[in-house]
């Protein structure tokens, strides 16, 4: 077992042995924000997740018990419309108070969404929309920023037990910071190797540790790519000396085999999400460990 996923399965243990507190009921959009609530919270059956393990944000709809959840919910943790649109109707009757949205906290970094196809890195093409790449949680820090800040909130919420929020939050960002250094060692090694992604999730991780990607066969999973970008991603990856293509559990294969047919690549795969982990924060370390495991191990010689 790699030092990082021992770190992990102790911090892991530590969690479990947590001491359990009554707390406020949260609900959270995504799997990765379900884990950082749950860290902070202590009690993963207090963070109700709405999109189960294979959906995509990019195309959910909510059932009538998901609906009465969010209205029944002390704070709702969401990225914001640039990713969870689905929310965005279902939201605008709740007052500020209950909603923590990760985009619009103050110090999360934010970068442009690319544009599908090849990346040139001298001057990443970017959407003219000006839309912002929702992934958010992929960048240690702003993990960080997230858990001080629900923290913050569930302290207002439920004052008595603000003490022990403060505390989780600062030891599970303690954690995240530990990882992130362990993951920028041992990344260090396949820094230069050339590798595509099978849709845009990955920019907040690859920019944090100073990956190179080549590009991505889609920017969005539901919008499968045209002929012609097919053909100019099979022609860079004849050319670039590129390793590796990763696919998604959540998303069929199908395109990424065609693409590759014939070339001399080897494949792997990436979960942004940590669809297969139970919600908790030692979940969320491990979905940042797995990411890790997955590129090294793709992209090793």
């Amino acid at each position: 077992m790699p030092m990082i996923r021992m770190v992990v399965f102790f911090v892991c243990c530590l969690l479990t042995a947590s001491p359990v507190f009554a707390a406020p009921k949260l609900v959270a959009s995504l799997k990765p924000l379900a884990d950082l609530a749950a860290g902070v919270v202590g009690d993963p059956s207090r963070v109700e997740l709405l999109l189960p393990g294979g959906a995509s944000p990019h195309s959910f709809t909510l059932r009538p018990s998901q609906m009465r959840a969010l209205a029944a919910a002390d704070l709702v943790v969401w990225v914001g419309p640039q990713l969870e649109n689905f929310l965005v109707r279902h939201l605008a009757s709740l007052p500020e108070e209950r909603l923590l949205t990760f985009g619009s906290l103050s110090g999360v970094r934010l970068l442009p969404a690319r544009r599908g196809g090849a990346w040139r890195h001298e001057a990443v093409e970017h959407d003219e929309d000006g839309d912002i790449d929702p992934h958010l949680w992929l960048d240690p820090d702003n993990a960080r920023l997230l858990v001080l800040a629900l923290a913050e909130r569930l302290a207002g919420i439920d004052p008595e037990n603000g003490t022990d929020y403060r505390r989780r939050a600062e030891r599970l960002a303690g954690w995240i910071a530990a990882l992130q250094q362990g993951l920028s060692d041992r990344l260090a090694a396949v820094r230069t190797k050339k590798y595509l992604v099978f849709h845009d999730a990955y920019q907040y991780f690859e920019r944090a540790f100073g990956l190179e990607p080549l590009g991505a066969l889609a920017i969005h999973p539901d919008r499968p790519p045209g002929a012609r970008r097919l053909r100019e991603l099979r022609d860079l990856l004849r050319r670039s000396g590129a390793v590796c293509v990763f696919s998604e559990p959540q998303f069929e294969p199908k395109l990424l085999r065609v693409l590759t047919e014939g070339l001399a690549l080897r494949h792997g795969q990436l979960d942004p999400l940590g669809v297969d982990r139970p919600v908790s924060g030692a979940s969320y370390l491990d979905l940042l460990a797995g990411l890790g495991d997955g590129l090294v191990s793709c992209l090793s010689n």
